[in-house]
């Protein structure tokens, strides 16, 4: 499985970003797909996962300000993922990654990461 993400970039404090992950692999391996974030010296940290079927995970932080949601395609077919991040803070300031996986291990697959700064 092969992710490619984007959408990060500077922006100001309050403002939006859509960030966007490509997921080339089958059904199985795209069952669930995510986002985490990491900033120097601290773990990784999830910020929100989606299932095929629609059910989404979101970490306290996150919680209606961060929207997850998903293009499904069949099998061997690219499967899009999407953060939509608003009410930025500079505290939200890390590299996003995008992971793919199934429910016995939702983080089978990681894709390259795309910065996201927040400015104060």
């Amino acid at each position: 499985v092969q992710l490619q993400a984007s959408g990060g970039g500077l922006v100001q404090a309050g403002g939006s970003l859509r960030l966007s992950c490509v997921a080339s692999g089958s059904m199985f391996s795209t069952a669930v797909m995510g986002w985490h974030r990491q900033v120097p010296g601290k773990q990784r940290e999830l910020v929100a996962t989606i299932t095929r079927v629609g059910s989404t995970n979101y970490a306290d932080s996150v919680k209606g300000r961060f929207t997850i949601s998903r293009d499904n395609a069949g099998d061997n077919v690219k499967n899009t993922v999407y953060l939509q991040v608003n009410s930025l803070k500079p505290e939200d300031t890390a590299v996003y990654y995008c992971n793919a996986g199934n429910a016995g291990n939702p983080r089978a697959y990681w894709g390259q990461g795309t910065q996201v700064t927040v400015s104060s």
